[in-house]
């Protein structure tokens, strides 16, 4: 179990080779010294002029390259959106950073100096040297897990997600997520914990504790996401669950899967194309980010409004396809489409003609076109 998982931790590490990685000194007057930084920079960064979502790591002497080499991966293949990944060095430091009072729980001495310097003195340094969106992620193990709470506990979170993996939770930490997870109500924030059946008792007991807490909640600001896995260890366990975490926060993200293609888009009673402009704008709001609609996203919808047999919606389809790809055959695909599923068979022939001056796309052909073209021409006599 030890050799696969470290096989597959030194496979995601190779990836980061892809993207640039550069390490910093920050000095800080808060702390009074100086502190190391490991930053992953998107593979396009210095081509580009976008700005990114940032991941904070904390440990990131061993748990940076398991998480930037996942985000790289995950991002490569459009399932996230690319992202800046910061990683604090917690070596010899990490107890001291992560202190908190036994008698109020809270951040003491050089944990509250810690606490302090991430969101005084870290985070504005990375916003000023480096294209950053106001997205932001935290990722944590053990001790540091429980410390990355601190920040959401602030009247404004400083992050707007929380991966924190086998806790080791302060005394009143459940109390105060609990009490706090129920009143946060701007915008979203996604919350991933995460224990295994072979995590430290004391551990997996408190964890599941917190999860049945906080899952007594209602509250849609909050997006929450628990996985009991089976098997790693405490130590083996972020290898596991960050992939996961990933993938929970940036849900929204990802192509359209076969599973949301049936148990949603085939189930709405409204329209699908008003799903799909939904779904991107969601992404714009909650990332910063102006994705433009994947291919194959217009393709499920596309066949989803075939296979409902909705034909009316092919015609608002059409008009989004041409204003994010109009240099090609889709939009005019689907107003063909549109008007030959609707009884207008002479315009649908028009359509397909005017196409051919048109690039290919997406499986979809000049020869395709002109062959629905003759189809109804000679179909009909025209």
């Amino acid at each position: 179990m030890k050799r696969l998982l470290y096989f597959l931790i030194l496979l995601i590490s190779t990836t980061i080779t892809n993207a640039q990685v550069v390490y910093e000194e920050v000095n800080s007057s808060i702390l009074g010294e100086s502190r190391q930084i490991k930053i992953q920079l998107p593979r396009n960064y210095e081509e580009s002029d976008k700005k990114y979502p940032i991941v904070f790591v904390m440990d990131a002497d061993y748990l940076f390259e398991i998480v930037a080499g996942n985000v790289d991966y995950y991002s490569y293949w459009e399932d996230i959106p690319e992202s800046i990944v910061v990683g604090i060095n917690q070596i010899d430091k990490r107890e001291a950073d992560c202190l908190y009072s036994e008698q109020n729980s809270l951040p003491m001495e050089t944990g509250s100096k810690f606490f302090e310097f991430v969101g005084m003195e870290l985070i504005p340094y990375v916003e000023r040297n480096y294209r950053t969106e106001s997205f932001r992620v935290a990722i944590g193990h053990g001790v540091s897990a429980n410390f990355i709470n601190y920040w959401m506990l602030k009247p404004i979170p400083l992050f707007q997600a929380y991966v924190s993996i086998s806790p080791d939770l302060a005394p009143d930490m459940t109390q105060f997520l609990t009490e706090r997870i129920g009143t946060l109500k701007e915008g979203k924030t996604f919350y991933y914990l995460a224990t295994s059946d072979s995590d430290v008792k004391r551990i997996r007991a408190e964890t599941e504790a917190l999860n049945k807490s906080i899952s007594s909640i209602d509250n849609k600001s909050v997006l929450r996401t628990y996985d009991m896995l089976k098997g790693p260890s405490h130590y083996s366990l972020p290898a596991h669950a960050i992939p996961k975490a990933l993938e929970s926060i940036f849900l929204v993200f990802q192509p359209i899967s076969k599973r949301e293609y049936k148990e949603v888009i085939l189930e709405l009673d409204g329209s699908p194309v008003d799903y799909l402009i939904e779904k991107y704008t969601t992404i714009k709001e909650l990332f910063g980010i102006d994705k433009k609609i994947l291919i194959n996203d217009f393709k499920a919808v596309a066949a989803a409004i075939k296979k409902k047999e909705k034909w009316e919606y092919y015609e608002t389809l059409g008009s989004l396809a041409r204003k994010q790809y109009p240099e090609t055959l889709l939009g005019t695909y689907y107003m063909a489409r549109f008007f030959e599923e609707t009884g207008e068979p002479k315009k649908a022939m028009k359509a397909y003609q005017n196409g051919y001056v048109l690039n290919e796309i997406g499986g979809i052909t000049k020869d395709r076109m002109l062959e629905q073209a003759e189809q109804i021409k000679a179909d009909f006599g025209y």
